[in-house]
């Protein structure tokens, strides 16, 4: 075989396998775009809006927030310290019929604070803490952001205190969302609670209820009751 033959051949292969190596890096990134935006959802067109429209961009964003903070687990909250939060919670509720900006404020404020009790970065750093809460939470995580915006923004003027009390209104709706994914237990606690209800339930017993252990706090005011901010 010629020395032309051979060096044609070995051009021949190198070219195969450098195709081969472009179709599975495309391939890749396909499936890790998928990937991420099964699990950041909204979270993953936000992310593109953000980048005008730029997926790989976007992606590398949510890549970097899940290797920040994908390895970060929820910590337990005792029964009693879920009761205060659901309390104050309540209060926050029945304090928009009367105060939507000042309640939307305490939302803010307990949301960053039940949030460093789970774990998450401490809401001192908001932009981080939301980074983590959209990985573990990214259903519901623009609530959180909706109400931040809205407790550091200008108050409005007399002509757009309607307009503003409704959006305070739907952040806070938004914002629940959260609360409650905060205020569920995490997966360790439900296995230790569901071992217990098995070991203390007599033996003819197998129903479970799912819905035990989180705490579910009741709505307490509209769009009707609610005053201007």
């Amino acid at each position: 075989m010629s020395t032309g033959v051979i060096i044609l051949l070995i051009v021949v292969a190198v070219a195969l396998v450098a195709a081969v190596v472009a179709r599975l890096v495309v391939a890749r990134g396909a499936g890790g775009g998928r990937s991420l935006k099964r699990r950041f959802g909204p979270e993953y067109d936000r992310a593109v809006a953000r980048h005008d429209g730029d997926s790989q961009a976007a992606e590398r964003e949510l890549e970097e927030r899940v290797k920040r903070h994908g390895s970060l687990r929820e910590q337990p909250l005792e029964p009693a310290a879920r009761e205060r939060y659901a309390v104050r919670w309540t209060a926050v509720q029945e304090q928009f019929v009367d105060s939507p900006r000042d309640a939307v404020v305490e939302a803010d404020r307990l949301i960053a604070e039940l949030a460093g009790a789970r774990g998450f970065p401490d809401g001192g750093h908001y932009d981080e803490q939301l980074a983590a809460l959209s990985v573990h939470h990214a259903h519901h995580v623009d609530g959180y952001r909706r109400v931040h915006r809205a407790a550091h923004a200008p108050s409005p003027g007399a002509d757009e205190s309607r307009a503003g009390t409704e959006e305070l209104r739907e952040a806070l709706v938004e914002a629940r969302a959260l609360f409650e994914d905060l205020m569920a237990p995490v997966r360790e606690e439900e296995k230790a609670r569901s071992r217990e209800k098995t070991e203390e339930a007599p033996a003819t017993t197998t129903r479970t209820d799912s819905s035990r252990g989180r705490v579910h706090v009741p709505w307490t005011f509209n769009r009707r009751h609610a005053k201007g901010s």
